[in-house]
């Protein structure tokens, strides 16, 4: 009789399982392990439990505002402390009577309490080669910026810009930018040596390049032209980008 092989992968023990290793990062040019605080796969509990979440999170947002301790609250609104904290955590559902108490205490209306969960989340699709092109410093030193899509006010607090970036001519002259936010290059075609800071990082398709866009960058020696890629900046909805 064949002797069986056990399958790592399957009827494992989840008490016994060994938790998997953080994912590793390249950093000028050293491996490090990042932590990731939240998980791209996970699904949000049924609507009911969302919106338990959204009042919570306003009920919080408003008691600060006033600048009123939990304990404050629990007195004007004869709640206990405990129900309180349920409450902002969203781990339970308050009947009408305890929104009203809530409402008169914090001094909104009961219907602010569910401000965000009714608020419309925005999508944009953009066909191929239908994106907007856009003027920007560059533009003149042969750089094609073409918006994918643009979101402006939303629930994340965040702007992203997604642009598609193509340079057909050779210029002597490249433009250094430098902006608030975050930045996320991915090459598609042809090859450049960006700077970023003091940094010169050669990229070919299929490299990447994540960095602070505070510091100066910009194509340093355009190698192979054409070239490709895609550019993401994020920044504060608050801040002009």
């Amino acid at each position: 009789m064949a002797k069986k092989t056990s399958d790592p992968k399957a009827g494992a023990n989840p008490a016994g399982a060994k938790a998997k290793p953080l994912p590793k990062v390249s950093v000028e040019g050293k491996t490090i392990r990042a932590p990731l605080t939240q998980n791209p796969h996970a699904i949000r509990d049924t609507r009911e439990k969302v919106l338990e979440v959204a009042i919570g999170r306003e009920v919080r947002a408003f008691r600060k505002k006033l600048g009123i301790t939990v304990a404050d609250l629990a007195v004007a609104t004869d709640i206990s402390l405990g129900m309180l904290s349920k409450i902002e955590n969203g781990i339970t559902s308050p009947s009408l009577t305890t929104l009203q108490a809530l409402s008169r205490a914090l001094g909104v209306p009961v219907t602010a309490f569910f401000r965000r969960f009714e608020e419309e989340r925005s999508a944009v699709f953009v066909k191929a080669g239908e994106g907007l092109d856009v003027e920007r410093r560059g533009t003149r030193a042969g750089h094609q910026y073409n918006l994918l899509g643009h979101i402006g006010s939303n629930t994340s607090g965040v702007v992203v810009e997604p642009y598609l970036i193509t340079l057909t001519e050779d210029s002597d002259v490249f433009p250094t930018f430098q902006h608030e936010g975050m930045e996320f290059l991915y090459m598609l075609e042809g090859e450049v040596v960006y700077r970023h800071g003091s940094n010169l990082y050669p990229m070919k398709p299929g490299d990447s390049l994540f960095f602070d866009a505070d510091a100066p960058h910009g194509p340093e020696v355009l190698t192979v032209l054409p070239m490709r890629y895609l550019s993401i900046i994020c920044y504060p909805q608050n801040s002009a980008g």
